[in-house]
Formats: C-alpha cells, structure tokens, sequence
C-alpha cells in the first residue's frame, strides 16, 4: 500500500489576507476587553463629593486641610482650579496659571468660576448648583475640575 502524499497549494495572498484578519480579531478581543474590564478606583469618578461642612458635625473633620488643585483643560491650554479647605469647610476657590490668552480666547471661564465659587461656598456644597444656560459646558467643567480636587481633600 502506497499513499500518495497530499499537496496543499496556498497562495501568498490568501495567507497575507488571513494573517491580517487574524490581526485585526486579535486586536479586537483586546480593545474589548480593555473597555469592559471593571476599573479599580470605578466608584472614585461616578459620584461627587456630597453632604460638606453643612451636614458635618463640628466633631468630625470632613476634609485635610491643606490647597488642592485639578488639571482643567481647555483646546490646547491647560489651568488649574485651586481649592482652598480646612477640616470643616472649602475657605475658596480660584483659578492659577490662566494665561492672557487663554482669558481672551475662552471669556467665559472666569466669570463662570466665580459664580460657581460664590454658590459652592455659600452651601459648602457641589450639590444644587446652578448653571445659566449660556455658559453650561463651560460651569460642568470647572465643577468636574473642583469635584476632583474635592475628592482629594476628604478624609
């Protein structure tokens, strides 16, 4: 009994085509993966900082003192929201490192902070507060940018 040997012919297209599908599954899976997977510190980014010096009692310290900033981005400039604590309540909130530039080409910011700030610093609080429609992106990003630096300071 002879077997007569079998010769499997492929063409260098068909493995070039197959070996970049294979690629681009592989790659998929991965990408998948990465954006369903749980995150470690999930739960530190879903919610704000809520019930500040209002709510706590003069007993309990609700923050470390101390300056804390947050990264605010905006096109291509980058400034920092600088947050003022003590143990009990948030003493201010500013801006640092907004450049001239940054002022003329983004006029809302300033005036939008300073709104914000005044609310926050009369409630002690990010809950309930309110944006005026004109500048409303600009306010949810500066209350991000405070909420993290918030975050930071509780103890």
């Amino acid at each position: 009994m002879s077997t007569s040997p079998k010769i499997v012919v492929l063409k260098t297209r068909e493995i070039l085509y197959t070996l970049i599908l294979l690629f681009l599954a592989i790659l998929l899976i991965v990408c998948l993966i990465l954006m369903f997977a749980p995150k470690k510190d999930a739960s530190e980014t879903a919610t704000l900082p809520s019930g500040h010096a209002g709510s706590e009692s003069s007993r309990t310290a609700a923050y470390v003192p101390g300056i804390y900033t947050a990264p605010v981005t905006l096109g291509e400039d980058t400034m920092n929201v600088e947050v003022t604590v003590d143990t009990n309540e948030i003493q201010s909130i500013r801006l640092v490192n907004l450049s001239e530039a940054t002022a003329a080409s983004y006029p809302l910011v300033s005036p939008s902070l300073e709104e914000i700030a005044a609310q926050i610093l009369e409630k002690q609080s990010l809950d309930d507060i309110t944006c005026p429609a004109e500048n409303r992106y600009t306010a949810q990003l500066l209350l991000l940018a405070i909420s993290d630096a918030l975050a930071t300071a509780a103890v």
